[in-house]
């Protein structure tokens, strides 16, 4: 996969690069900046590029702003921001723009090398993955949709891990059920989500929008 990274840590980014290139990967691009970020893009046509949310020279938000203008130039980029901190505001539009193919990692919890490049591959592949802490903070700051109330304690804890970007594989097995019943969870939830089989495959995408209070299809239960 081509890759393009943009990190002011030189440690971390030569870390990436070293990381990514051993696991089979083309780093096309490693930027100490946003400064040159989009003509790189242009340039190097990545398939992945993974962002810091904090870069020169504020230190602020030039990261995730600069992904949310990729996403909107470029749509079907997948985008990874790896960062130490979760901005909530931008956070919340990156996710909503619907589009799939995006993670939000927090570089303190990722504990495993393994992990972290299942979460490339799975984002690459067209997944949303969320770090619990990153979900765990925009719900915080969020209104609960009307029609989260009528789903079961347990439908919304499969929920709240289809937001994370869990597979059913996985739900199953952080909830100690099988797969049937995470299938009957979802249907569950889609029904009293109001959300109907469609030709895009998005229904999962647009109930984590819903759990996360981002939700723009105007349905409703």
């Amino acid at each position: 996969m081509r890759i393009l990274i943009c990190e002011d840590s030189v440690l971390l980014r030569e870390g990436l690069v070293r990381l990514l290139a051993d696991d089979g990967h083309e780093v096309v691009a490693a930027l100490p900046d946003a400064s040159g970020l989009e003509a790189a893009v242009v340039e190097t046509t990545p398939e992945l590029c993974v962002l810091d949310v904090r870069l020169p020279p504020t230190w602020t938000d030039e990261g995730i702003r600069a992904a949310i203008g990729l996403r909107s130039r470029h749509p079907g980029l997948a985008v990874l921001v790896l960062s130490q901190y979760v901005e909530e505001e931008y956070a919340s539009d990156l996710i909503a723009d619907g589009q799939g193919s995006l993670g939000y990692l927090l570089k303190d919890r990722v504990a495993d090398v393994r992990d972290f490049l299942d979460a490339v591959a799975r984002i690459a592949g067209g997944a949303t993955v969320l770090d619990p802490e990153v979900v765990g903070q925009l719900l915080a700051r969020r209104r609960r949709d009307d029609r989260l109330q009528a789903l079961t304690e347990r439908e919304r804890a499969v929920l709240a891990l289809i937001a994370e970007g869990r597979s059913n594989q996985a739900i199953a097995q952080a909830l100690f059920v099988s797969p049937a019943s995470v299938e009957k969870y979802i249907t569950a939830i889609f029904t009293k989500l109001g959300l109907e089989q469609d030709e895009t495959g998005n229904r999962r995408v647009i109930a984590a929008l819903v759990h996360l209070g981002h939700d723009t299809t105007g349905a409703s239960s």
